[in-house]
């Protein structure tokens, strides 16, 4: 067991990364096709943010694997917002999403300056937590999609295989490395979870939309 979690320390900021990686595919085809189809943009607004936060935490709690690989994370997902956004004619949708992460990463960096760091690092961490949730989770923002026209297409297989493999290696050294990190631990547990549903729904709904622009699986 010791040997696993050591393993999972060493490869739990790479595959991070690999996670943030992860919705390349999906994006240069926005790029080709020049529409976004049914994607959502969710995922791209809340790992910009949740990144963020995390880049804050782990600056404060001087755990180097948290906030280098979350910088990561606010590159790439600024990079995939950008790209979407101009690919979108939902416009108000982009414009909401933008001032939201803008207002989320000004009052993390805030919290930061003036609380007393054991306060702010708690505080931040259980931002990161719910964010986390909202990122792992927020392909199944097209639920309602997959059920109506029985097709998948919606969920991005890539982000959330490399989600599933990210999390289980988070929630081991959440649990052994950092003694029972409450907001490292818990959050990949759901990630897992979120995961595995997503994969369920993929596997239920392996189809394609008709007469659809499919954007890749």
């Amino acid at each position: 067991m010791d040997l696993f979690v050591d393993l999972c320390g060493v490869v739990a900021p790479f595959l991070g990364v690999v996670c943030f990686l992860s919705p390349i595919p999906t994006i240069r085809k926005v790029e080709v096709d020049k529409s976004v189809g049914s994607l959502p943009l969710l995922p791209y607004s809340s790992m910009i943010a949740n990144a963020s936060v995390w880049v804050v935490y782990g600056l404060m709690k001087s755990i180097v694997s948290v906030w280098a690989s979350n910088g990561a994370g606010v590159l790439l997902g600024a990079y995939y917002f950008t790209i979407y956004s101009h690919h979108s004619k939902n416009v108000d949708e982009v414009f909401f999403h933008r001032r939201v992460v803008s207002g989320i990463i000004l009052l993390v960096l805030l919290m930061s300056m003036v609380l007393r760091k054991e306060v702010a690092s708690e505080i931040i961490g259980k931002m990161g937590v719910c964010f986390c949730v909202i990122l792992f989770g927020s392909p199944l923002a097209a639920l309602r999609t997959v059920v109506e026209t029985k097709s998948a297409e919606s969920i991005p297989l890539p982000f959330t295989v490399a989600t599933l493999v990210n999390c289980t290696a988070w929630t081991t050294i959440g649990l052994w490395k950092f003694d029972y990190d409450f907001n490292i631990y818990f959050p990949n547990i759901l990630g897992v979870s979120c995961a595995l549903a997503q994969i369920a729904l993929k596997i239920i709904y392996n189809k394609p939309v008709a007469d659809e622009k499919r954007l890749p699986s």
